[in-house]
């Protein structure tokens, strides 16, 4: 469906709101112990950065070719279920091709949770980072206890991966997110079936994405683009910064945009939520009675809705 004019009007009220909202923090740099304009630096020593140059922009083009390159070399698979995830185990096993020793196991220990599997019973350390992560973890590996031998294995719980291949300690740790720049070894993140994440809406995991995927998109298909909400919408918690400025435009003009902070597993008081109460979570299929969201970062789950999704972090 087409935007109507409100629509468009909205957005535009948005934009130039948040576009007031940022000049007024970044209306000036400090400059050693002065403050310098954005348009006269001339106060500035060489040690100002203008990241406003094209110079400093440069650098964003090298994430454009490599998305480039990435999209040329694509190409479909015929692997289905497991097999299609192959490839990743044994690349993320090469490194470790000589063996593993006792010593590797000690050296990388304290990146993330040790396990251990004697005579098919399952223990592990006492602590671990994120709880109910760990209890995602053991779903899975109480399923396969019996059928495994005597191990022990460090899983890292974090959301990013531990073992730099340039630098620092190496060692066998299993992660559930990486990039080609470490050796963690990957496995399945347990979100979709306990341990996260940690709402009172999903209290043992979110369920299979496939099902939600397709009750969502049912919902969505059934209210027309007319019938949703004219409302920008936010839910999150207060993982950065990045944004406050929409959760504070909204406690301005709330007409205009519904975003609040919901709480995550490291809450503790109203400053983590902005100086605010943390407001409830909000079920999948609810989201789809708005028309423009702004999500976190880009996802699937914002074009199931048939909603339209902006970015605030890149």
């Amino acid at each position: 469906s087409n935007l109507t004019i409100y629509n468009v009007n909205m957005i535009f009220y948005i934009t130039f709101t948040s576009i007031i909202l940022f000049s007024f923090y970044f209306s000036f740099i400090n400059c050693a112990n002065d403050q310098c304009s954005l348009t006269h630096n001339s106060n500035c020593d060489e040690t100002y950065d203008n990241k406003y140059s094209r110079e400093a922009n440069d650098i964003f083009s090298i994430y454009l070719r490599k998305y480039e390159e990435a999209n040329q070399a694509y190409y479909p698979s015929n692997a289905t279920g497991c097999k299609f995830y192959v490839h990743v185990v044994d690349e993320d096993l090469k490194p470790f091709s000589d063996g593993i020793t006792q010593q590797m196991i000690e050296g990388i220990k304290t990146r993330g949770t040790k396990y251990q599997i004697i005579n098919g019973r399952l223990y592990r350390d006492k602590d671990c980072m994120f709880p109910s992560r760990c209890s995602g973890i053991e779903y899975f590996l109480r399923k396969l206890v019996s059928k495994l031998p005597d191990l022990e294995c460090v899983i890292n719980t974090r959301d990013w991966p531990q073992i730099y291949k340039g630098h620092g300690v190496f060692g066998p740790i299993f992660s559930f997110s990486k990039t080609k720049d470490y050796n963690d070894i990957m496995y399945p993140v347990w979100a979709f079936w306990e341990g996260g994440p940690a709402i009172s809406l999903y209290p043992r995991g979110i369920g299979k994405w496939n099902d939600h995927r397709l009750l969502i998109a049912t919902v969505a298909n059934s209210t027309s683009w007319n019938d949703k909400l004219n409302v920008a919408f936010f839910r999150g918690s207060r993982t950065s910064s990045e944004r406050d400025p929409l959760v504070l435009l909204s406690r301005e003009n709330p007409e205009l945009v519904d975003a609040q902070y919901t709480k995550n597993q490291a809450w503790k008081s109203d400053a983590d939520t902005l100086h605010a109460p943390p407001a409830a979570e909000v079920s999948f299929n609810d989201h789809c009675k708005y028309n423009i969201f702004y999500s976190a970062s880009p996802s699937f789950f914002m074009l199931v809705t048939n909603g339209l999704s902006f970015s605030m972090e890149a």
